[in-house]
C-alpha cells in the first residue's frame, strides 16, 4: 500500500483531484457520511493555506483503498490541534487492514492531539480505542 498526501504545499493531483475524494467518501462513507457539497467545503479548508490539514489516499494495486481527511484547529490544549473529519475505506476492500494502515499514517503525518466523532455503533470505534483514542467526553450540538 503506498500514500498520497495533499494539503496547501502540494496541491491537488492530476488524477485524484477534490472531486474524484469527495465522490470517494460519499459512496463508502455510506450512513455515515455527509453531502459531496460538505465534503467538498472540508477539503477546501485542510488546502487553504490559511487553515490547514492532510488529506491522505491510501492506494493498492492503483486504485484508492482509502482515504482520511484531518483539518487542522488553529487550537491546542483544551481542544486539540487537528481534527479527524472523514476516513472511509472501500466498502469492496474491508476487513483486509487497510483502515488501521491509513488512519496509522494519518496519526504519523499530523503534529499534536487529533480528535473525532464516531458514533456509538459504528464499527470503526474498535479500531480507534486499539489505535489509542479514548472516549473522553460526550458530544452534544445546538443545530440552529
Amino acid at each position: 500500500m503506498e500514500f498520497k498526501i495533499f494539503n496547501s504545499n502540494t496541491g491537488e493531483d492530476k488524477e485524484i483531484t477534490n472531486n474524484v475524494i469527495a465522490q470517494f467518501l460519499f459512496t463508502h462513507l455510506e450512513e455515515y457520511g455527509d453531502k459531496i457539497e460538505d465534503i467538498l467545503k472540508c477539503l477546501a479548508y485542510a488546502m487553504n493555506p490559511d487553515k490547514g490539514g492532510n488529506v491522505i489516499v491510501g492506494i493498492d494495486d492503483d486504485k484508492i483503498v482509502g482515504i482520511t481527511v484531518l483539518n487542522t484547529t488553529g487550537m491546542n490544549g483544551f481542544i486539540p490541534e487537528n481534527i479527524l473529519v472523514y476516513i472511509a475505506v472501500d466498502n469492496s476492500q474491508r476487513g483486509k487492514g487497510y483502515g488501521k494502515k491509513i488512519m496509522q499514517k494519518a496519526i504519523d503525518s499530523t503534529e499534536g492531539d487529533i480528535a473525532l466523532h464516531v458514533e456509538p455503533n459504528n464499527p470503526a470505534k474498535k479500531l480507534y480505542e486499539s489505535l489509542g483514542f479514548s472516549n473522553k467526553y460526550l458530544e452534544m450540538r445546538l443545530i440552529k
